[in-house]
């Protein structure tokens, strides 16, 4: 249901003043049922018996729920959500910035250093900036984190860069394109849909897929059993929004439970989806089924020099980009990853 027929009948009840009970309706990226979904449910449930009866409660919607991924922030704008739990990159259409901070790719080794990197190396900051200068007054950021780092999988041995070189891999447009062609391959866009024939028919020869629990959930690895694991390019940041106007109706104390617990909430899903990815990979490789390739670090160093390339075009694209870009470098230098 698109936006613009919500927006007639919306109602929204906050009440007013700066410690106002209220129900935050939260749209998320895990699909109805998913692991994710479920997860969010879960600690939805937490953090509303922290909060009690009287005061602010959390209610996690479903991927596209109320409205397309992308309106979201105009739905929080309109009254009809109160908040985003998604990728920050679905918004990269609105500025790079979105793009860089979102998804830096073959940046960071681990989901913790993303996540290091929002609490404490600007990268809260500059999101907060971007919303500011794209909705001026309406998005607050609780905050950002990533939990997983995505497997890429593939129909044929990659053991380093020279040879990602000629292969077609299904990627998506923005950074992950652009780092896949400076690298010598042959980028191609397909919904994930479509991963599984376009492998089985030799049209693509491996894809930038999802973690590796879910790609062997859905069958990948029968027609791609040379997993790249832990993958060696994306790990999407998710943030938490929430619009300015239910932000400042919370108490103190709620503010503060509210970042508190999404901190804590996304550090526990990164374990459990560590602890799930390992334990799928054991049974799999217990069965012969796959041979997973855990590239060394001089490769992933590689990659990442390719990478740079790639993340100064999108930067030069608007001066909030640059800045997010500089962000990110000074804290990657504070831990080592760039000289």
């Amino acid at each position: 249901m698109k936006l613009k027929h919500l927006l007639a009948g919306a109602v929204i009840a906050v009440a007013a003043g700066p410690a106002a009970a209220q129900t935050l309706q939260i749209q998320a990226s895990g699909n109805s049922g998913s692991f994710v979904d479920l997860f969010y449910k879960d600690w939805a449930e937490r953090f509303n018996r922290m909060t009690g009866e009287g005061r602010t409660q959390i209610e996690i919607l479903p991927f596209q729920a109320v409205v397309p991924y992308r309106e979201t922030l105009d739905a929080i704008g309109a009254g009809i959500l109160a908040g985003d739990m998604q990728a920050v990159s679905y918004f990269a259409g609105r500025d790079q910035a979105f793009s860089i901070i979102g998804d830096l790719i073959s940046g960071y080794d681990t989901p913790d250093q993303v996540s290091m990197f929002c609490q404490y190396g600007g990268g809260k900051e500059v999101l907060q900036e971007a919303y500011d200068s794209i909705m001026p007054g309406q998005l607050h950021v609780v905050g950002c984190a990533a939990f997983t780092r995505e497997a890429l999988v593939s129909a044929v041995e990659i053991n380093g860069v020279d040879d990602l070189k000629g292969l077609n891999i299904r990627a998506p447009e923005g950074l992950a394109t652009a780092v896949f062609e400076a690298a010598g391959a042959s980028p191609v866009p397909l919904p994930y849909s479509e991963v599984f024939s376009a492998l089985e028919q030799g049209v693509i020869d491996a894809a930038d897929a999802s973690s590796y629990a879910d790609n062997a959930r859905t069958g990948v690895h029968e027609v791609a059993p040379y997993p790249l694991y832990p993958g060696i390019h994306s790990m999407a940041v998710l943030q938490l929004v929430i619009g300015q106007r239910q932000w400042e109706a919370m108490s103190e104390a709620d503010q503060l439970a509210l970042e508190t617990w999404y901190t804590a909430m996304m550090t526990s899903m990164a374990r459990a989806s560590f602890i799930e990815d390992e334990r799928v990979k054991a049974e799999e490789l217990a069965s012969g089924t796959v041979t997973v390739i855990d590239w060394p670090q001089e490769e992933r160093d590689k990659l990442r020099a390719i990478a740079v390339g790639a993340w100064e075009a999108a930067a030069a694209q608007s001066d909030l980009a640059e800045k997010a870009l500089e962000t990110h470098r000074s804290f990657m230098k504070k831990i080592g990853l760039l000289d």
